[in-house]
């Protein structure tokens, strides 16, 4: 009897500490669902960038932080390698991609987008004194680009790239811009409101070719079959075009409101 009795005893705290373990679980599951987890480029200026603190900003930034208040959760901001966005997404390592994420029939295939709310185009820029004034001159020049970005898809749906001597791909923007810099590169295809940024911090380092790629839309990526998040967060985004919050947002990074209504 008293084998059996040690045995039940035995039985309870094992019991005990399992409960424990699925309620701490539980707890922490609950906790993470309060925070959106959203995937970055954090060289992406003027959208999601590091500071002279190396603190994560920008328009981006602010307008997630607005949207998430709205939905009653937290934001968490995880820089990750662009390459690898939508499979970041597909595993649930991330809940959104938010970081000047261009809409294009090839990604609605793997995520759900938001409305758009920003325009953008793919623009090619050139060192300040350079003797490239149009998309024709660069024929036989070295060009360089961020790795699968939509200015690769912009590039690559214009004739002239079969004209181009060498395409250089980059992890990001400012490595490309920094080897544009150096020579190392004769231009650059890249995000119309990224360079004009970088040009408002440098006026005589680059300029932008009159013929643009691509006109290009910006949107917010959420997982295939997340319908709940996607309008969620496309209520809180509405909220803010109404209330005046996503405005205020655009004055401060672009000195206007850009913001498609």
């Amino acid at each position: 009897m008293k084998r059996i009795a040690t045995m039940i005893l035995a039985i309870a705290a094992v019991f005990a500490i399992v409960t424990g373990c699925s309620s701490n679980s539980a707890e922490k599951a609950a906790k993470a669902d309060d925070t959106l987890v959203i995937g970055i480029d954090d060289k992406f200026a003027p959208m999601g960038f590091r500071d002279e603190k190396n603190e994560i900003v920008g328009f981006d930034i602010d307008f997630a932080k607005a949207a998430a208040e709205k939905m009653g959760q937290k934001v968490k901001f995880q820089p990750i390698d662009w390459k690898t966005k939508e499979s970041e997404l597909s595993s649930g390592r991330i809940d959104l991609i938010w970081n000047g994420y261009t809409i294009t029939d090839e990604r609605k295939k793997k995520v759900l987008f938001t409305k758009p709310y920003l325009k953008n185009a793919q623009v090619v820029v050139t060192r300040f004194d350079s003797n490239i004034k149009k998309l024709a001159d660069l024929e036989g020049k070295v060009v360089g680009l961020q790795s699968l970005s939509s200015a690769s898809d912009a590039l690559d749906a214009n004739p002239i790239k079969d004209k181009i001597k060498t395409v250089t791909e980059f992890k990001d923007n400012v490595l490309a811009l920094n080897d544009l810099k150096s020579g190392r590169l004769d231009a650059v295809v890249i995000d119309e409101v990224v360079i004009k940024y970088y040009m408002s911090k440098e006026k005589e380092s680059f300029k932008i070719l009159d013929e643009s790629l691509a006109p290009e839309e910006y949107g917010i990526g959420v997982k295939k079959g997340n319908e709940k998040l996607l309008d969620k967060l496309q209520k809180a985004l509405d909220e803010m075009n109404e209330d005046g919050t996503a405005a205020k947002i655009s004055e401060k990074w672009f000195g206007e409101d850009k913001v498609l209504k």
